[in-house]
């Protein structure tokens, strides 16, 4: 995964400029000390309050559910790279998160269709340490195993960050938390675990081919390794190189990875992503009598894919692939993958989402079900499932509102921090969350004070409370709209010697503009609103706690779309306060 080409630059000048955009970000130091872990409180630390996201995309309300049906995709926002595993009737899904800090969320479901949020696999300083990242590296291309040979869950995952490289975590309850990792020797990306039911096991993931073998710009290939369950390593000398370039090598295909082997019937099925994360995503199959090979790829390929199509269709679904398969609680097979819904300006702003689809593997080769036509936002719920997204604590899709009065002791699961523990820097008050300023500013690769939601639909509104008097002009708190430390909007509340003002300021490139600044008075509590109608994003505010004023007219959401700011990940919207403010008013 992991490799989005963006605009018309040549596919070798584009990746050779991410990788370095991704070395320079490495290159960044971070807070001295163990700092992202202590926690001094300042004596005039902000409180937020009332925070309510409400999602209000027209494809929802123009396609209103039926009963027996449900929305796709199933998680809505950045969660990309899905990988899926079960063990009985128990279903359990994990997703890339980079920088995001807890990393690697984990959901479960009975049925596939109504999902919860039940933890983070990498929710430890010991086990994920990204303090120094930049916000597209970190963890990303999790996979998500059981094995019934020892009744034991296994994550596996690339991380870019901490000079981890691979690692591998294990549960017997992913409910309950998981081990410290293990530091697998290998290079490459994407790794994933196949248990045999002999007892054995398996690595197979992505790779550079062997040194002096490169025939073109993207050629990678799939190694496989035999894996010591015991050791939890990979067994030196047994690496085989199983697929060359891809589907078919004299055509030059790029990007063969994130590869997961199954077993049907005696025979051995390996289905990877191919033709790189973009525009011309897509999923392949291929077949063998062992899992070491060889193999052989499917007639058919690709077997998902939305790169064909016009790209003026009705609530457009695009960059299809990256996907995994498990047989649902019907007996039929479901894949689920990641995708993209864009704006109406065809950016990137939401990020890479989960969909699923059913898949006939009533032939020899599986086939995702109209997944290689225009996908539609509705599917039917698998035989005898009743939707119950929304409800009942189960994950809501389609429009909905999240309401959180930030009171509670323990946080909602989708409430994350950026390159640290949120724990660092949050203290719950009666009132609301007091977020604890760093001396970090948001544009820095550092942790920062901040937390974190998803951005889940094109239009939103997103409201929240602010109890705060900043003491000088190095203080500020408000909202930010973060696609990366180097392009994001900052909405907060700072001073201008003995006044506070409201400034809005927009940053791209890592250059950053005051768009429009007011005067405000702050003797009570302030409400401080986006709202973003597609591509166009208004921000408001209110002192009396009615009627909300716009700060500057709408701006464009381009610098939050990654087809603008490049990277892997969505939106964020964040609660942010820092001690480190440069935003002036004018």
């Amino acid at each position: 995964m992991k490799r989005i080409e963006f605009g018309f630059a040549p596919q070798g000048k584009r990746r050779v400029a991410m990788l370095c955009v991704l070395v320079a970000l490495f290159s960044f130091m971070a807070l001295p000390g163990n700092s992202q872990n202590i926690k001094k409180k300042a004596k005039n630390a902000p409180v937020f309050s009332n925070s309510v996201y409400e999602g209000n995309d027209k494809v929802y309300s123009d396609n209103p559910l039926k009963p027996g049906e449900f929305y796709n995709p199933i998680l809505q926002g950045a969660y990309p790279d899905p990988a899926i595993t079960r063990k009985g009737n128990d279903y359990y899904l994990v997703a890339s998160t980079f920088a995001i800090f807890p990393g690697v969320p984990v959901f479960h479901s009975k049925d596939l269709v109504n999902w919860t949020q039940i933890g983070h696999a990498l929710d430890r300083v010991s086990q994920l340490d990204v303090h120094d990242t930049g916000i597209s590296a970190g963890v990303y291309a999790p996979d998500i195993e059981y094995n019934p040979n020892n009744d034991t869950f296994y994550m596996i995952v690339t991380a870019f960050a901490g000079g981890a490289g691979n690692i591998v975590v294990k549960s017997k309850d992913p409910a309950k938390g998981w081990s410290e990792p293990f530091k697998l020797n290998f290079q490459g990306i994407d790794p994933s675990l196949f248990f045999d039911d002999n007892g054995k096991a398996y690595v197979v993931h992505n790779d550079a081919p062997d040194k002096g073998t490169e025939l073109y710009e993207g050629h990678r290939v799939i190694k496989v390794w035999d894996y010591d369950l015991e050791k939890d390593q990979v067994i030196a000398g047994t690496d085989k190189i199983i697929v060359n370039g891809g589907v078919d090598l004299s055509k030059k295909p790029i990007w063969i990875e994130a590869p997961h082997i199954y077993k049907r019937n005696g025979k051995y099925y390996l289905m990877c992503a191919e033709g790189g994360t973009g525009g011309n995503h897509s999923e392949v199959v291929f077949i063998s009598d062992s899992p070491k090979g060889p193999f052989t790829p499917a007639p058919n390929n690709p077997i998902l894919s939305q790169r064909h199509l016009s790209q003026n269709r009705p609530n457009k679904v695009d960059w299809a692939g990256h996907a995994d398969l498990v047989e649902g609680p019907d007996g039929k097979h479901y894949g689920v993958f990641l995708g993209i819904r864009p704006n109406e300006k065809n950016r990137v702003n939401i990020g890479r989402e989960t969909f699923i689809l059913p898949v006939d593997w009533s032939g020899q080769f599986p086939v995702f079900v109209n997944g290689l036509v225009p996908m539609e936002p509705k599917l039917k719920t698998p035989a005898g499932v009743e939707n119950k997204t929304g409800k009942e604590g189960f994950f809501p899709n389609g429009n909905f509102t999240f309401t959180d009065n930030l009171t509670y002791k323990n946080l909602d699961y989708r409430w994350v921090g950026l390159r640290g523990p949120r724990e660092a820097f949050i203290s719950q008050t009666k009132k609301g969350l007091q977020i604890n300023p760093f001396p970090v500013n948001i544009k820095e690769v550092k942790p920062t004070s901040t937390l974190f939601l998803r951005q889940q639909h094109n239009s939103f509104t997103y409201t929240t409370t602010l109890d705060y008097k900043p003491a000088s002009e190095k203080d500020l708190a408000g909202i930010t709209l973060l696609q990366s430390e180097a392009f994001n909007y900052v909405f907060g509340l700072t001073r201008k010697g003995k006044d506070a003002y409201l400034v809005l300021e927009r940053t791209e490139k890592g250059a950053s503009k005051v768009i429009a600044s007011q005067k405000v008075d702050i003797q009570k509590p302030i409400q401080l609103r986006v709202k973003a109608e597609g591509d166009a994003y208004q921000f408001s505010y209110s002192t009396d706690g009615k009627s909300f004023m716009d700060l500057g007219s709408p701006v464009s959401g381009d610098i939050l779309s990654t087809n603008v700011a490049g990277g892997f990940t969505g939106t964020l919207i964040g609660l942010y306060a820092t001690s480190a403010n440069d935003v002036q008013p004018q």
